[in-house]
């Protein structure tokens, strides 16, 4: 090993070159698994008859970058959000409001005239552009996120009390939505899939696999946006706030910036999250402000592995496949299923799936290839050496 090297793992960063290099093997990945799930994986269903398995996957794929999101604020950051829905919802409320307005001059959408509205409202006119939506899209939950964060942590609040307050927030959004008939369809919701855009109906097969590939690149984004913040200085910053926050103010930093800042990214991410979920389900409802689907967020990146971002798209996929095809085989007995694989998690597999392959997966790898185990002393007391050195420094010491 060079004095190089030496330097670079030592001072916790690679130095240019390596990391250059690092980013390129990185990028030559992505664009492998972009490919696979672009061009091969949907052919491959397609051919055997599992033609609807892409739509699902490229759904399941646009909740792998909500997940992105809840990792990096969670995994990195130690700031457990349990209201995450609201900023999915009004990433799809924002795009769906876009879609439903796409009409012939003079008419409005139809659920007005049932509830006795003859002029559109006047927040729903910015919405007939397509530059604003696709930036309230991202904006609008970053600017709800990073108000609330501020209002949070300038406070200092933390730890649990954060998480209540994020799950109070989420009931408040759910009961305006829910209640909002007039305004935005109420419990109904926003349909998408008979709407029309570039000329084609949102549902229409071609303009799905438009979704399913901006799915699959929105994600590759998030992911490289995600490992550029923690990979630098801002990620030691979060990392340090997660494991010691009052040491990090003592050093002269204060945390609440950052925070604020990360929280809204992770918020834009799932603003951008639901918006690809909403065309690709075809309606958006505040029933994905419900507090069960925001804990269901927490759940695949636990399963996946915190603090790993390539966990948390693992447990968004395999969560959301294995669901659907529980629900498939067994209706009536697969939230059971789900109910098992939460236990599984908090019990079994703490650090999540990469966790477990990184410590113990490893090690029973190398016992079934007949490998010993690297010997490693976690503490001094259990270093062999030093056992032998004292015991021989204290006969000594008695000698005398």
């Amino acid at each position: 090993m060079t004095s190089e090297t030496v330097e670079g793992v030592e001072s916790g960063y690679l130095r240019p070159r390596q990391r250059r290099r690092s980013l390129l093997w990185e990028a030559g990945i992505a664009v492998g698994i972009a490919l696979l799930l672009i061009i091969v994986m949907p052919a491959l269903l397609s051919a055997t008859g599992q033609g609807i398995r892409t739509n699902q996957l490229g759904r399941f794929l646009a909740l792998a970058i909500a997940a992105l999101g809840i990792d990096l604020i969670w995994g990195f950051t130690g700031l457990l959000s349990l209201g995450h829905g609201i900023f999915f919802a009004l990433g799809g409320y924002a795009l769906a409001m876009y879609l439903q307005l796409q009409l012939p001059p003079g008419q409005i959408p139809e659920f007005f005239k049932l509830y006795g509205v003859e002029r559109l409202p006047l927040f729903w006119q910015p919405f007939y552009s397509l530059p604003f939506t696709l930036i309230a899209v991202v904006v609008i939950p970053a600017i709800v996120a990073a108000v609330l964060g501020y209002l949070v942590f300038r406070n200092r609040i933390r730890g649990v009390y954060f998480s209540i307050l994020t799950q109070a927030a989420l009931i408040v959004f759910f009961n305006f939505f829910n209640g909002q008939q007039k305004l935005i369809n109420g419990t109904n919701g926003l349909k998408t899939d008979t709407s029309t855009l570039f000329g084609l109906q949102v549902g229409d097969p071609k303009l799905q696999s438009v979704f399913y590939g901006l799915s699959v690149l929105f994600l590759l984004g998030g992911y490289a946006l995600c490992r550029w913040l923690t990979s630098g200085r801002i990620g030691r910053v979060l990392v340090a706030i997660r494991d010691d926050e009052p040491r990090m103010r003592f050093s002269g930093y204060n945390p609440t910036g950052y925070k604020v800042f990360v929280f809204a990214v992770s918020a834009a991410l799932a603003g951008v999250a639901g918006a690809l979920y909403t065309v690709q389900s075809g309606i958006i409802t505040p029933k994905a402000m419900d507090v069960a689907f925001s804990i269901e967020m927490v759940i695949w990146v636990a399963l996946g592995g915190r603090a790993t971002l390539i966990g948390a798209i693992l447990g968004a996929v395999m969560v959301n496949f294995a669901r659907t095809i529980l629900s498939e085989q067994f209706p009536e007995f697969w939230l059971f299923f789900q109910g098992a694989l939460f236990l599984v998690v908090v019990t079994v597999l703490p650090d999540g799936i990469l966790g477990w392959l990184r410590t113990e997966g490893l090690n029973w790898l190398r016992s079934r290839l007949g490998r010993t185990a690297i010997a490693t002393y976690p503490s001094l007391e259990t270093d062999p050496e030093v056992q032998y050195e004292r015991e021989n420094l204290g006969n000594s010491e008695s000698d005398r």
